[in-house]
């Protein structure tokens, strides 16, 4: 009989384990160290708001005379389709639509401004006119050797020698400060004209710090 009841067992207990592991629910499996963890999915990302063009442009001083090659945007508030981007041709003159050619070059932007109104009272009723200077082409100078960033400068507003090199990221390491030197041709002829970057900033030979002028190069050794 203990053998019988021996044997029993022997097969019972197999079928036990069995059903055992069948009513278990599976264990969730866990990555291991050769199997990267999902990365989880992020929103994607807002896009960024559009620029408005008239905040964007550049800012020029009240009294910046226009120029050619200067552009331009004009801008008709009760009517967009008109409204547009021009540039100052050498002689001087804009052309818009229905208003024809148009003098620019000599005015500032709200003396245009006015100009373009009055001449479109006779095809729009009570317009509403700005003019925005985009790009300035036509009042540039220019800053050489031992600047941050050496290039060509927009003269939008009365700028001094000291704050021109300022804008160019300063003096290098090794800029010679007593022989920076402004360069202006006038009638086909160059004057130089010699400016001590150090007296100036003591308060020195304040007349070296001369307001430039379109065309003028600064040159620092």
């Amino acid at each position: 009989m203990r053998r019988v009841a021996i044997v029993v067992l022997a097969v019972l207990m197999p079928a036990g384990v069995f059903a055992q592991s069948a009513g278990t629910p599976p264990q969730a499996q866990v990555p291991t160290a050769g199997t990267p963890p999902q990365a989880p999915v992020q929103p994607a990302a807002a896009l960024p708001a559009p620029v408005d063009p008239v905040a964007a442009a550049a800012a020029v001083d009240p009294t910046y005379v226009i120029g050619p090659d200067d552009v331009l945007a004009i801008l008709f508030w009760r009517d967009k389709d008109t409204s547009t981007d021009v540039m100052v041709r050498p002689d001087g003159k804009i052309t818009l639509p229905l208003l024809n050619d148009i003098q620019a070059a000599g005015l500032t932007p709200d003396q245009l401004r006015g100009a373009i109104q009055k001449t479109s009272e006779k095809y729009f009723q009570d317009p509403n006119v700005s003019v925005v200077v985009k790009a300035v082409n036509s009042r540039k100078v220019y800053v050489t050797g031992a600047v941050g960033r050496p290039g060509p400068y927009a003269l939008t507003s009365r700028t001094t020698v000291l704050q021109m090199l300022a804008q160019a990221g300063g003096l290098g390491d090794f800029a010679k400060k007593e022989k920076i030197a402004v360069l202006r041709t006038e009638n086909g002829q160059t004057q130089r004209y010699p400016f001590n970057y150090k007296d100036v900033i003591q308060g020195k030979k304040l007349e070296q710090n001369i307001e430039l002028r379109p065309g003028d190069t600064i040159i620092v050794p």
